[in-house]
């Protein structure tokens, strides 16, 4: 799909069904807009429902003030103006009330981004903004002289939060991918503090080693487009489930052999299509296309793991948490857990950059999962239904454990019932 050829009132509309259904905004809360090529700006009106807008209720308001449309223009409509007067590159702007941001709102604080290395590319420097009264000139004049400074996310004291993108869709990337940041270090306040990376280990791995030779043709067989099919139909359903956000995470699955197919790098996952996954056949990849930046690591276990046949890494809140705090996951919760998890290692980061070994020699049978400290979770498994099964449970697991936190001490499952468990569902 060509996003950026829909009308902004189509994408307006589109992007605001997303951040509804996902709970990042409420009936009445938030707003969108996008300053088109000839200096309108289209805008959702105000006080309509969210949860039923459609294109044809976006407000357009000409650069010469006229107002068209249905109904009036959000009443944030100032600070929109603002930011785009203040700010010449930034294109589209969204404003919502997202729970965890506005947690961080309401204390006075801002996200760390430095959590994962994804994150920070994303969101960057979070900026903050003093508190002025809603849909005020002053609001907007503390909002814009906030991304005048070059952040492209703010937080509004007691109010929400508001980020920019040079279009609609990298601002909606960035406002997910900062939700998802806050919603993670929440977490892993239950579980004791996050750790940080260092802005050295965040270069390393914008700076890793993912090339591979371009193949000469490529040939589309019928299993093939299967599997394709399968993996399109399998990230939408994560990106669906919070499991996955459009920034953030591969899919890949073995095709013949060592070859397999991945999900590409830098494309929205919520709008990849069956043309943009990559084949990787004898080494190399599809032509005209670029894979994941985790190719090689998928590549290594593939080609250590022959039972292998499907890997997802990414980075859902709850195992996050644990992947940001590097507390220990205890798996040996309920019977469920234990058979498709079993233990689950953690990875330093760096050992899944420029072919390391660690983790494709660690995964195995009795191994099927690792975190990878402040980088993600990589799942596998014999098919596709394993794997993403296995990523749910993790993802449920993860959530009861912290939720747990606040009720009492943690009681695992004995050895003796491990062993029970081993002997009837693991040999």
């Amino acid at each position: 799909m060509r996003l950026e050829l829909l009308h902004p009132r189509n994408r307006i509309a589109l992007i605001m069904e997303l951040i509804y259904k996902n709970g990042m905004t409420t009936t009445s809360g938030g707003n969108i807009s996008i300053l088109d090529e000839e200096g309108n700006i289209w805008i959702t009106p105000a006080g309509y429902d969210k949860g039923i807008l459609t294109a044809k209720d976006i407000v357009c308001v000409r650069e010469n003030g006229r107002v068209e449309g249905m109904h009036r223009p959000s009443s944030e409509f100032p600070f929109h103006a603002a930011i785009y007067r203040k700010r010449p590159d930034v294109k589209a702007v969204i404003h919502a009330h997202p729970p965890a941001l506005v947690s961080f709102s309401i204390v006075r604080k801002v996200p760390d981004t430095n959590i994962i290395p994804q994150t920070k590319k994303f969101c960057g420097h979070v900026g903050y903004a003093p508190y002025q009264l809603p849909g005020s000139d002053e609001l907007g004049e503390s909002i814009a002289n906030t991304f005048s400074t070059g952040s492209n996310a703010v937080i509004m004291e007691n109010h929400g939060t508001v980020v920019g993108g040079s279009n609609l869709f990298e601002a909606f990337q960035r406002f997910e991918c900062l939700e998802f940041s806050a919603r993670s270090i929440i977490n892993s306040q239950k579980l004791g503090g996050y750790k940080t990376l260092t802005d050295e280990q965040i270069i390393s791995f914008e700076n890793q080693d993912v090339n591979l030779p371009e193949a000469d043709e490529t040939v589309y067989h019928t299993d093939e487009k299967e599997i394709r099919h399968e993996i399109c139909t399998y990230v939408k359903r994560a990106c669906e489930q919070n499991l996955m956000i459009s920034s953030h995470g591969s899919v890949s699955m073995r095709w013949r052999d060592n070859d397999f197919l991945i999900t590409p790098t830098s494309l929205n996952r919520r709008f990849i299509g069956h043309s943009d996954i990559v084949q990787i056949k004898g080494g190399t990849r599809e032509k005209g296309k670029y894979p994941s930046k985790a190719v090689k690591l998928h590549q290594a276990i593939y080609e250590q793991n022959p039972d292998i046949k499907c890997i997802i890494n990414t980075q859902p809140p709850a195992t996050m948490a644990f992947g940001i705090s590097h507390s220990v996951f205890q798996t040996r919760t309920i019977p469920e857990s234990y058979i498709l998890l079993k233990d689950i290692p953690f990875i330093e980061f760096g050992d899944h950059l420029n072919g390391n070994e660690t983790i494709p020699k660690l995964i195995s049978k009795d191994t099927p999962i690792a975190i990878i400290k402040n980088d993600s979770i990589v799942v596998t498994g014999g098919n596709m239904l394993e794997t993403f099964d296995r990523l749910e449970v993790a993802e449920f697991s993860a959530q009861s454990l912290i939720e747990s936190t606040l009720l009492g001490d943690l009681v695992a499952i004995g050895q003796e019932e491990i062993d029970d468990l081993v002997e009837k569902f693991l040999k």
